[in-house]
């Protein structure tokens, strides 16, 4: 589907603008998303809007990493935004054709940024205030600002994490550990791409419409650096937690063991005591005596509780 939104010389704004019957000319900018295109629909990038066949192509492509192209009379860049379902991230790739008079956003999958922007636009009597630069900023910033939620959802899951994991087994921590460090991952491989391009695009000397909204721009390159720096954290946070729970789960191993260890050492004698007495071989003389018996009995017992005092004044229990 394509969808365009063109703004008058009197900053009316017009939607549902038809590119087969309509004089693109006749208006100040116009804004042309193409969401979940047919085949069809991708001809006007070269029919409609005469797009270089290389831009055209990265747009056809799959996840392209996030750069940004000069041509003569507009700018391409590719960008990527984060689409959560449940407690999986994918990662989506999101284009943008920029000019002074037009911009044109292509999407394989439905961005719900661009969804927000268009609405905020088509609802404005008046677009004074708003050219094809401003909506590329807004689209971006609420990208950048989709993280934030997210990365707090994961902080939460940690704390709460963090909180349980004395009553949880190894196989429930890591698990649960392993998947906020996957997510984390997930996103720190969206956002340093993204936080690189808006270093380029800051710095360059060929975007003249970024270098008039710099401030806007840069606000945008300040919270990414945030993002970057949150989700670094808490990926150490992640692994101070695994590191604390093996390290503790690994003490309480050895305190098992070392209970283990006793008990198998004070019943080795007296192992052996009952072995040598259940042999039943003829010549044995305590088997016949009267109190043969108790005399084992006593003997293990004494045995049994010399080596406890013993192993408790060694500082074993």
């Amino acid at each position: 589907m394509i969808t365009v939104i063109g703004v008058t010389a009197d900053n009316l704004v017009h939607t549902d603008i038809d590119l087969d019957t309509t004089d693109l000319s006749s208006y100040k900018w116009i804004w042309a998303d193409f969401n979940e295109p047919s085949a069809t629909e991708v001809k006007h990038l070269e029919k409609t809007f005469r797009f270089h066949p290389l831009a055209i192509e990265d747009c056809l492509q799959i996840l392209q990493r996030p750069k940004l192209d000069y041509y003569e009379d507009y700018t391409f860049y590719v960008t990527h935004h984060v689409r959560e379902e449940g407690r999986e991230l994918f990662k989506e790739e999101l284009d943008f054709f920029v000019s002074e008079k037009l911009i044109v956003t292509f999407q394989r999958s439905p961005s719900k940024e661009v969804a927000y922007i268009q609405k905020r636009l088509s609802t404005h009597q008046n677009a004074e205030n708003w050219d094809p630069y401003f909506i590329f900023y807004r689209i971006l910033d609420q990208i950048v600002d989709n993280y934030f939620p997210l990365i707090h959802a994961i902080e939460d899951s940690l704390v709460q994490l963090e909180e349980d994991n004395l009553n949880k087994t190894t196989a429930g921590f890591i698990p649960e550990l392993m998947e906020s460090r996957h997510l984390l991952l997930g996103l720190l491989q969206t956002v340093n791409p993204m936080r690189d391009l808006l270093y380029r695009m800051l710095n360059s000397q060929h975007l003249k419409g970024i270098r008039e909204r710099r401030s806007y721009f840069s606000d945008i390159h300040d919270d990414l650096l945030k993002v970057s720096e949150m989700i670094t954290s808490n990926r150490e946070v992640t692994a101070d937690m695994r590191d604390s729970y093996l390290s503790l789960n690994s003490h309480q191993t050895n305190n098992v063991m070392k209970v283990l260890t006793i008990i198998t050492s004070i019943f080795s004698p007296l192992t052996l005591i009952a072995g040598i007495y259940g042999m039943n071989f003829e010549n044995m003389p305590e088997l016949t005596w009267k109190y043969g018996y108790f005399l084992a009995i006593v003997l293990m017992f004494g045995i049994g509780l010399a080596m406890y005092r013993w192993f408790k004044k060694s500082g074993w229990f």
